[in-house]
């Protein structure tokens, strides 16, 4: 994606190149209240069914949306080859590059954030980028199986307004061990019951996963509405 690219791409079109690859963008019709740049998990990428189903819900309730993928993720796709996620310096550099682009064609707000790992990531640059906002959904508060290794000393200190929302049972963070956290002011928690690391309650708990995305969806219009105000 060359400079100036983004500016050409139209809802539902993508774009992709050696350099910068793969980025998607999907627009409201009318005036966007917001742009959110949604990054995908470890193991799926931007077009996986939970990014996918989140995009449509956020463009209905009026906000744009950015996606893209990191390069180990763009070098699946195009081999078909399983790779790990790249160094945590490379992918911080890769948040920063689409979002100075995003941000230079983009007028009003800009908020970031993603899924999982996606997410995570955009909590360590949030303040250094000046981001309007902060979404996470499903945040790996620890790696699986590691719930004594929490990956939380920096947010307590972080100062753009974010929105967490959570599966009460996220088996990288549920409800009883994020309690013991200390996050900073900043940071909004919204629960979804019976949920898991994906959104999805379980069935004796009487709600679908498409209740909680919808829910998720409605959370973060909001929250973006309350910031953009």
């Amino acid at each position: 994606m060359g400079k100036g690219q983004m500016a050409g791409i139209d809802a539902d079109q993508c774009a992709q190149s050696g350099e910068n690859p793969f980025v998607r963008v999907d627009r409201p019709e009318g005036e966007a209240l917001a742009t959110l740049i949604l990054a995908h998990g470890a193991g799926a990428p931007m077009d996986s069914p939970f990014m996918q189903d989140m995009a449509v819900r956020l463009v209905a309730r009026g906000i744009a949306v950015v996606r893209f993928e990191f390069a180990y993720m763009a070098e699946r796709r195009a081999t078909g080859r399983k790779r790990p996620p790249n160094p945590q310096a490379q992918l911080l550099e890769r948040w920063r590059e689409v979002y100075a682009e995003v941000r230079q064609q983009t007028a009003g707000r800009l908020a970031i954030g993603g899924k999982s790992m996606g997410g995570r990531m955009a909590t360590l640059l949030a303040d250094e980028l000046a981001a309007d906002a902060l979404i996470c959904l499903g945040y790996p508060f620890y790696a699986a199986g590691k719930p004594e290794k929490p990956r939380v000393a920096h947010l307590a200190a972080i100062q753009t307004p974010t929105l967490i929302i959570q599966g009460e049972r996220d088996a990288l963070g549920d409800r009883d061990s994020v309690a013991a956290y200390d996050l900073a002011p900043a940071i909004r928690l919204e629960w979804l019951a019976a949920a898991d690391h994906d959104l999805k309650p379980l069935k004796r708990s009487g709600l679908t996963h498409q209740q909680h995305l919808d829910a998720a969806a409605d959370a973060i219009a909001a929250f973006l509405a309350e910031v953009s105000g």
